[in-house]
């Protein structure tokens, strides 16, 4: 039986700025902004970094580790941005919002919305030169050209229709795909990505407690 996840609709798109577009759930949408409603305090641009050719990231999450595998020459624009994230130490708390099971997990949003609206702008698109398989670490993006920035998901299951509508893997998970099958499912898709992007981790954990989340996440040996 086909998951009743991937027949819900989600508002989504950098649209959201102007007005709302609706999409189906399996499109794996970045994030809802927040309207018009900034940081207090606004922090200087992050730095960009060139990532090495190939390089791991451990991950060390609520539910334990994984190991993603990132080679650049798959997908140059997502990989230099995921290293420079990395380094920046960004994804330390970050929620798993978004759990759809047989499908997606997806994360993205800062411990702190100024964080997460520094690091805000978009990169260029990269060809998608491999599937969306299980455990493929993918950018989110809302569907327009050259506008993902820092959310990401890792497919559950295999998902090849992602391919055509322009998700390119940037890495894979090589080791501890077992810690991510337990992140947890229960909140489905219902945490609220404007909010998530106005009010941070404080939001989430008034709301969704029980969500699993990322300790850290460090460039590897």
């Amino acid at each position: 039986m086909e998951n009743p996840g991937r027949n819900l609709f989600l508002v989504v798109g950098m649209a959201l700025f102007a007005g709302c577009a609706e999409q189906p759930a399996n499109v794996a949408p970045e994030t809802t902004p927040a309207p018009s409603l900034q940081p207090a305090k606004a922090l200087p641009p992050p730095k960009e970094e060139t990532a090495p050719a190939v390089f791991r990231i451990d991950f060390e999450t609520s539910q334990g580790p994984f190991i993603v595998e990132v080679v650049r020459a798959q997908a140059p624009h997502g990989a230099d941005r995921l290293y420079s994230l990395v380094l920046a130490n960004y994804f330390d708390g970050a929620r798993f919002y978004r759990v759809v099971p047989n499908f997606v997990v997806q994360w993205g949003a800062a411990a702190d919305p100024a964080v997460t609206a520094a690091w805000h702008t978009p990169i260029l698109d990269d060809p998608v030169k491999t599937t969306n398989a299980r455990g493929t670490l993918t950018f989110a993006a809302p569907g327009t050209p050259n506008s993902r920035s820092t959310h990401m998901f890792i497919n559950f299951s295999d998902n090849a229709q992602l391919d055509d509508m322009g998700f390119a893997p940037v890495g894979k998970v090589v080791s501890g795909m077992e810690a991510v099958d337990r992140i947890y499912p229960y909140y489905g898709e219902r945490p609220d990505q404007g909010r998530i992007r106005a009010e941070g981790n404080a939001y989430l954990i008034r709301m969704y407690p029980k969500l699993d989340y990322i300790k850290t996440a460090r460039v590897g040996p």
